[in-house]
């Protein structure tokens, strides 16, 4: 079946999914998203199963051509949410030129949501009766899929790949893996004193945290992409008195989960043993994203993408992202996993977010003869 595909149509689409504010945290928003999905995907002959996995969220779609199927031969993965607060697109709707289409979430990862919809349009009936295909749209990936982690990792043991439906790079690069990530709150207590008349009485809980700054600043590998970075902190009540809290938010990524596990004993085993006598340290492990690494089976499943968008004469790439996806969770169970599938784009998490409107089609296309293949 050939692309029914009209650029004004996909435009107006990917407007009225962009302009709704569906931050992760405004879970009436991506519910709303929900609702324009939901018949969309069941005109196109699918099947819409909605879940509330926690009361402080939004809902999530599984969306499948054969509802009563035990295992799917591909899972397309995505999600509904943004990082962006309410508010948002009063501020900033989409807009688009010649060029590029602008606002929030439309390319993370509204245009790939919908090109998802297009491409499965483009199969024939033949095809869909062969295929067992899933889609999983999750409310809460720009939070690191906290609720709905174990939902997708459940479809995804039922799957025999995953494609994940973000953004292709600028270059017009897919992704091949992704570094794993984790979020650490560091939490220092002390005891507050006069800064003036007790000084030596107080506990500083920021000079324990200035200590720990730089012995994690120290456990930096470059060479093997190992990176931390203290992003934020907080801490004191006024210039007069020793502070006794302070707080530091840090940021960990790496290729090697060997290593993040080495980083996280060592954390724990400062958190014993603290640099300013008196003082106590509390390691919080906010989050964890394992790394998104490629298989044998995967480096087929590249092959076979490769292929089609030779084919098409797309320029693209395979690239290795610093940053992570839900397929860092499908790719970690050990099914095959690509990303990238959604079309070019950049700025994400930013004002400068954009879509490249010429890579559309081509990138609808691209992943509707994949479909095929498989």
């Amino acid at each position: 079946m050939a692309l029914n595909f009209d650029l004004d149509t996909y435009l107006n689409q990917l407007k009225q999914l962009v302009n709704i504010d569906c931050g992760t945290s405004t879970p009436s928003g991506i519910a709303k998203i929900a609702d324009v999905l939901t018949p969309m995907f069941e005109q196109i002959g699918f099947h819409v199963e909605r879940f509330q996995l926690h009361n402080d969220a939004g809902p999530c779609l599984k969306i499948t051509n054969k509802p009563d199927a035990q295992f799917y031969d591909v899972m397309l993965s995505g999600h509904m949410d943004t990082v962006f607060p309410e508010g948002t697109v009063a501020n900033r709707p989409m807009t688009y030129d010649d060029e590029k289409a602008y606002g929030p979430g439309v390319t993370d990862m509204k245009s790939g949501i919908l090109s998802a919809w297009y491409a499965l349009q483009a199969m024939t009936l033949e095809e869909l009766d062969r295929l067992s295909i899933v889609v999983a749209l999750n409310c809460d990936e720009e939070i690191g899929s906290l609720y709905s982690r174990e939902w997708l990792e459940s479809i995804a043991r039922q799957s025999r790949q995953v494609l994940v439906c973000e953004a292709s790079r600028p270059t017009g690069n897919l992704i091949r893996s992704r570094k794993g990530n984790a979020k650490y709150e560091l939490e220092f207590h002390g005891v507050a004193s006069h800064a003036g008349s007790a000084l030596a009485d107080g506990i500083s809980a920021i000079y324990e945290l200035s200590h720990w700054s730089l012995a994690i600043r120290d456990m930096v590998n470059l060479s093997t992409g190992t990176t931390m970075n203290v992003g934020v902190i907080e801490g004191g009540m006024a210039v007069n008195v020793v502070p006794d809290y302070a707080k530091a938010i840090v940021d960990l990524r790496f290729w090697n989960t060997e290593e993040a596990e080495a980083i996280d004993k060592t954390l724990r085993e400062m958190a014993k043993n603290p640099f300013e006598k008196g003082a106590s340290v509390t390691v919080n492990h906010v989050t964890f994203k394992p790394s998104m690494q490629p298989t044998a089976d995967t480096e087929a499943l590249i092959t076979l993408v490769s292929e089609e968008a030779d084919k098409l004469a797309i320029t693209y790439g395979w690239e290795d992202a610093g940053g992570g996806s839900d397929g860092n969770f499908t790719a970690a169970l050990g099914i095959p996993t690509l990303d990238g599938f959604g079309p070019m784009g950049a700025g994400f998490h930013s004002d400068k977010e954009y879509l490249l409107i010429h890579s559309i089609q081509p990138r609808i296309q691209l992943l509707a003869n994949v479909l095929k293949r498989i």
